[in-house]
């Protein structure tokens, strides 16, 4: 037997990131790849797990702690002789980053809230010291997106409780409760007038028939509120457009059955991908993003898609999509798309995004209003192709049509630039060799 230490693997951009769960303790015996903690970051939950199978001799961590990649999590007896040092295990995200939640490569996400200008509440820095609270009040307060730093406590001994979270977000919902935004308001803001709301009616549903209740993943607890956010907070515009893909489906039909014997199966998102480069390189403002009352223009092309999964969705980046070919960027689709259903993502393969793409597939619809991905300031949502008869000038002729939906910040972006980008990204997809210019 050998002690070991168990550190943080590599956890993306995240200096540091609080440990919110202990999932084991001295003298469990654990296997390797079994998740030790839980930890979480503004981007997302990861579970970190162990390298090594063996017995806990002593945690290293506890709630509340700050740890970064390299932190010691645990002391481990391992079982057998002593393994040599490999490379760390990938911690398992169990959440989707905030601002990365638009709806799929599969599926929409069709949680929209009512389409009203709140105040945004700017929450003070955290101060280091762990808020008085039961485990159950933080995860309540996690679901809501309430920072316990700025709850005043009325329990026994300053205890924060259930009715002092839902009084602060009652109170921040008023516009009353909100703190002073570090640094500079993003442009256009004022101080708004809050919500006035009546409060979520309360229904014994159980009266009126039989019921099942299931709760929310974590990944759509956290993905509601993350869109809440967006739509509340970013003024959305949805323009809406169509593409001829004829020639471009029979392209994709022509290459999957020349790669058939290679099982590389071609997508249309792979090629809506680079042809949204195109676009991007063609109207930068689309990939850039606000930062108080400036525009930061990205020269990097990296496109986020959403990607369904079991526990909610998604929306693994494929990064350097303009340095790649068609060939290369169906690859990593398939594996990130893999690796999403599979809850592997690493925090790395969910941030950094530019752009983002909701397509809904195979599976039906016209047009609908995906959510700005922030700190994005566009999104184009994708629905099934349809053949149409188009006028030729002679006579009208079948054609494959591919209805996009373009939503995007109207801060940023106005109406014509909006149209331009959708025209002319049509037209890309109407004639592929666009891309090469």
């Amino acid at each position: 037997m050998a002690i070991v230490e168990i550190k943080v693997p590599d956890i993306g951009d995240f200096s540091e990131v609080a440990v919110i769960e202990l999932l084991v303790k001295p003298g469990d015996t654990v296997k390797a790849e079994q998740s030790l903690i839980t930890v979480e970051s503004d981007k997302a939950s990861m579970e970190i797990p162990s390298s090594h199978a063996g017995v806990v001799k002593e945690l290293k961590v506890k709630l509340g702690d700050k740890v970064k990649e390299g932190s010691v999590v645990l002391m481990l007896e391992a079982a057998g002789e002593a393994a040599a040092p490999s490379a760390p295990l990938a911690p398992v995200v169990s959440a989707p980053a905030p601002a990365a939640v638009p709806a799929l490569a599969s599926e929409p996400v069709a949680r929209v809230s009512s389409p009203v200008a709140v105040p945004a509440h700017a929450p003070t820095a955290p101060s280091g010291k762990l808020p008085h609270a039961s485990p159950s009040v933080r995860k309540f307060a996690r679901e809501l997106g309430v920072p316990l730093e700025e709850v005043k406590g009325t329990g026994h001994k300053g205890r924060i409780t259930d009715e002092d979270v839902k009084n602060f977000t009652k109170s921040v919902m008023n516009g009353g409760a909100r703190t002073q935004a570090m640094g500079t308001a993003p442009a256009g803001g004022g101080s708004g007038t809050g919500l006035d709301l009546l409060p979520w009616p309360k229904v014994d549903f159980a009266k009126f028939g039989e019921i099942e209740r299931k709760e929310l993943s974590r990944i759509k607890k956290i993905s509601g509120a993350n869109l809440h956010r967006n739509w509340v907070m970013i003024p959305h515009v949805t323009h809406h457009e169509h593409a001829d893909v004829t020639e471009l489906e029979a392209l994709r039909v022509q290459l999957n059955k020349e790669n058939e014997k290679a099982g590389i199966k071609f997508t249309m998102l792979a090629f809506v991908i680079k042809a949204c480069v195109a676009a991007l390189k063609k109207f930068p403002e689309f990939n850039a993003s606000l930062d108080g009352d400036a525009l930061v223009y990205k020269k990097y092309f990296h496109i986020g898609f959403a990607a369904d999964t079991p526990n909610g969705l998604v929306v693994p980046v494929l990064k350097d999509a303009d340095k790649k070919g068609i060939l290369q960027i169906t690859q990593e689709l398939g594996e990130l798309s893999k690796k999403a259903r599979d809850g592997k993502l690493t925090p790395a393969e969910m941030t950094g995004g530019c752009f983002s793409i909701s397509s809904l597939g195979g599976i039906g619809g016209r047009y609908f209003t995906p959510i700005v991905n922030a700190p994005e300031v566009a999104i184009l949502g994708l629905t099934k192709t349809f053949m149409e008869p188009v006028w030729d000038g002679k006579a009208f002729e079948p054609r494959l049509t591919l209805p996009m939906s373009l939503s995007y910040d109207h801060r940023v972006i106005d109406g014509a630039s909006a149209a331009r980008f959708a025209a002319y990204l049509s037209q890309v997809l109407g004639d592929f060799r666009r891309v090469l210019l």
